[in-house]
């Protein structure tokens, strides 16, 4: 067996034996209903034709991990966001799972979006999926994100114009552009009429929908999704969500994502609080960021990624209080995900679980079995300025 099998046949076990139907089941159990699923696990190189392998070395197979995922959670009821956690490249020191931000490498993202969003629509594996999300997490300085306020209006048209070509209808969002559809039959020929789209739609998302015809042809003869060849009414037929970080998530003028919607959008930010000097109590009080970004049309947030880590050594007794005021704060808008769903036990990862990880933080109390209850919602009350 070669290194690349070894590696391959390494990675397929420990998708499989990582997340499981005993965590699907955990999940219905405790009452969860949605899962960001971090492309980070899946990468851009989930879509395997878009790797160079010349100089990118990542092991494959993990299309069919998804699917399995996917179909876990669909019988379940849960629905999922696609977050394209690791898009082409290395956009952050240290930080490779983020994507360096390069006219080619934005071109390859659209391409996986282009595929994502046609799998999302034809791929009956992948019918619990709600939105995508554009990418994770850019570099904060909007100085050094050039070209990105392009790759998300671009990413948008891209989700639009595969769903149009399929016929799907894309409801007008205010103040986006109304596009009409016309259903075809053939999920091939739909694709091929990208030549045919309104001049809405610039050359660069015209070019990356006819380069991902031949992966989606391709996928869907691997897998064998009928598909293929018909587009019929047992198909998704809804718009999928756009998704984006929000624009306070970075600072020096970023692009606006609301400036670019067409169609249902939503809005993500992270909150770590060991990561910031606000790791105290009173820290979570003064949290104005869905009203900050509902001011310039980032409604409806979501808060995406949030843990219990702190700059010091939690007690029990704080964590308790530190899960309540939290999810009290991230319940102002949309919604909340707990990042991660568990996290390795071992004498090598130490405690990290107990503060890291959303099973370990049900099962030692810190959070409640119910996500819409705390254990005690007063629990901010000392802190408030009553005067």
């Amino acid at each position: 067996m070669s290194e690349r099998d070894a590696s391959n046949n390494t990675n397929t076990f420990h998708r499989e034996s990582w997340f499981s139907q005993d965590d699907v089941s955990q999940f219905v159990e405790l009452g969860l209903n949605t899962v960001r699923i971090p492309v980070q696990t899946l990468g851009y190189w989930i879509v395997e034709d878009l790797v160079d392998r010349s100089t990118e070395f990542f092991p494959r197979g993990g299309l069919s991990q998804l699917r399995r995922g996917l179909q876990q959670l669909s019988k379940a009821g849960i629905v999922v966001i696609l977050d394209h956690h690791a898009l082409p490249g290395v956009q952050d020191p240290q930080q490779q799972f983020t994507g360096r931000q390069t006219p080619y490498n934005y071109g390859r993202a659209l391409v996986w979006t282009a595929v994502m969003t046609a799998l999302s629509h034809i791929d009956p594996a992948f019918s619990n999926v709600v939105a995508i999300e554009a990418v994770n997490e850019p570099i904060m300085d909007a100085n050094q994100t050039p070209g990105y306020g392009e790759f998300q209006k671009n990413f948008v048209l891209v989700v639009r114009a595969v769903e149009l070509l399929l016929g799907i209808p894309v409801l007008k969002s205010d103040p986006g552009p109304n596009i009409n559809t016309q259903v075809n039959a053939n999920i091939t020929t739909s694709l091929e009429l990208v030549a045919h789209l309104p001049p809405i739609f610039p050359p660069d998302v015209n070019k990356a929908v006819l380069d991902a015809i031949p992966i989606i042809l391709k996928l869907c003869t691997q897998f064998s999704v009928k598909g293929i060849l018909h587009f019929s009414g047992s198909h998704k037929k809804e718009s999928l969500i756009t998704n984006f970080m929000d624009i306070n998530w970075q600072f020096n003028n970023p692009p606006n994502p609301a400036d670019v919607a067409i169609g249902p959008q939503i809005y993500d930010n992270h909150l770590y609080y060991s990561c910031l000097n606000l790791a105290r109590p009173h820290g979570i009080l003064d949290l104005d960021r869905v009203q900050n970004d509902a001011a310039l049309g980032n409604s409806p947030l979501y808060f995406g990624e949030w843990a219990l880590p702190t700059q010091f050594p939690a007690s029990d007794a704080f964590l308790y209080k530190w899960a309540d005021a939290q999810k009290r704060a991230y319940s102002q808008g949309a919604g909340w995900i707990f990042w991660n769903f568990k996290i390795e036990k071992s004498d090598l990862a130490g405690d990290t679980a107990r503060q890291w990880s959303y099973l370990e933080g049900v099962r030692l109390g810190y959070l409640t079995k119910d996500p819409s209850q705390l254990h005690n919602p007063h629990v901010c009350d000392p802190y408030l300025d009553h005067t």
